[in-house]
């Protein structure tokens, strides 16, 4: 008679476990708050395990990581033209997100999830116009 006390104590606590999870969500557009070609938000804070969903407000856009901008156990993730794309982080650090085809033109986010362990890589990591002037605000977000 215990048992079923028991499976119901360890589902009781698996299923807190991932209602303990959050969904964020980023649109993409033509133009927002901070201008042309941006994320909104460009910056979001998470924890591991929460799922980030990218909006195609507008459809001529992509959300994917920027090469070396994760954590290095992460998988690095690419959406497809125009369409949304949801994601689950589960490995803590950085994870640097442009839109490929407006990337010159500074679409750029920053996601923290829990602790900034690859802080160092990403400051290190190099960017150019547009992109570098967006991306020096977002880093000034993280919090450690």
């Amino acid at each position: 008679m215990q048992k079923p006390i028991f499976t119901a104590a360890i589902a009781s606590l698996l299923l807190a476990g991932v209602a303990g999870a959050a969904t964020h969500e980023v649109t993409m557009r033509n133009t927002g708050a901070d201008g042309a070609m941006v994320f909104e938000p460009a910056f979001v804070a998470a924890q591991p395990g929460d799922t980030i969903t990218f909006v195609a407000t507008d459809k001529g856009h992509n959300a994917e990581t920027i090469k070396g901008m994760h954590p290095e156990a992460a998988e690095p993730f690419k959406g497809k033209m125009g369409k949304d794309i949801s994601v689950t982080l589960t490995e803590e650090g950085l994870y640097g997100v442009k839109c490929a085809p407006h990337f010159s033109m500074g679409m750029v986010a920053l996601i923290q999830v829990g602790q900034p362990v690859n802080r160092a890589e990403i400051e290190a990591a190099p960017m150019k116009g547009q992109a570098k002037q967006r991306f020096a605000p977002l880093l000034a977000q993280v919090a450690d």
